[in-house]
């Protein structure tokens, strides 16, 4: 096993010890998606506000995209605003291995538990509640796999230029609860007033759950939330690289 292949292998075991991330990636979003699914109850022709969708099914194609969110914005940031803090990353730089080698083993476990918690969901909302799997499942692919390498992206951006696990963890939170409740993940965008909505619009979770959700709903895939995300993640990742120089 080389050496990536191993610090990946101790940094996924020091996530799954850190209660507060593992919450965040696994408890959170299947307690409200619990919540959600049981406060509605489906009505003829269609949910009200999502329009042929059933609850179930609109609120698991979402929550996958919440996933997605706690992983890159909460969790990430802190494990990576941690090690800068310890002044672990500029140890990396003096060893034989670059700080960007911890950085990708943690943003590779981040992959992997997004992937996790994923699976978790869609595996309980299919046994409990019988939601619908995926009409397009090639485009919920992309769309998830676009969506998070963009906020894995951003994650490590945020750890990085915050000093500590508490300013990581503060512009975590801040960051992802107004995306969480204006995406789409929480009341329906198109009962939204047209102010909140145009403020939902720019917000790139509202672009990963429409990259999920379209597609494992049956409607048209909006390529150019993926080209939006796409670009998020290009300038993020040449942020990053030119930061982790100084740190």
């Amino acid at each position: 096993m080389g050496a990536f292949a191993k610090l990946t292998w101790v940094e996924l075991k020091l996530f799954t010890r850190e209660p507060f991330a593992v919450i965040f990636t696994f408890a959170f979003p299947l307690i409200v998606l619990i919540v959600l699914i049981n406060s509605f109850q489906p009505e003829e022709g269609g949910f009200g506000g999502f329009g042929e969708a059933d609850p179930q099914d609109y609120y698991l194609a979402s929550y996958v995209g919440v996933v997605i969110a706690a992983v890159g914005l909460i969790a990430l940031p802190v494990h990576i605003a941690t090690y800068r803090d310890r002044g672990i990353l500029r140890r990396f730089r003096a060893s034989s291995l670059a700080a960007w080698t911890i950085v990708g083993a943690q943003a590779i476990v981040g992959l992997l538990m997004v992937i996790a918690s994923s699976i978790a969901l869609i595996v309980f909302a299919r046994v409990f509640y019988d939601a619908a799997m995926p009409e397009s499942p090639g485009l919920v692919l992309i769309g998830f796999l676009v969506g998070t390498l963009t906020f894995l992206s951003v994650g490590v951006l945020l750890g990085i230029v915050t000093r500590n696990a508490r300013g990581a963890q503060a512009v975590g939170m801040m960051l992802f609860f107004p995306m969480f409740l204006m995406s789409g993940a929480g009341p329906p965008r198109d009962i939204m007033s047209s102010g909140m909505r145009s403020v939902s619009d720019v917000l790139p979770l509202t672009w990963v759950v429409s990259s999920l959700q379209n597609p494992w709903l049956g409607e048209d895939m909006e390529w150019s939330n993926l080209i939006l995300l796409g670009g998020l993640l290009a300038v993020c990742v040449v942020l990053s690289m030119r930061l982790l120089r100084r740190v």
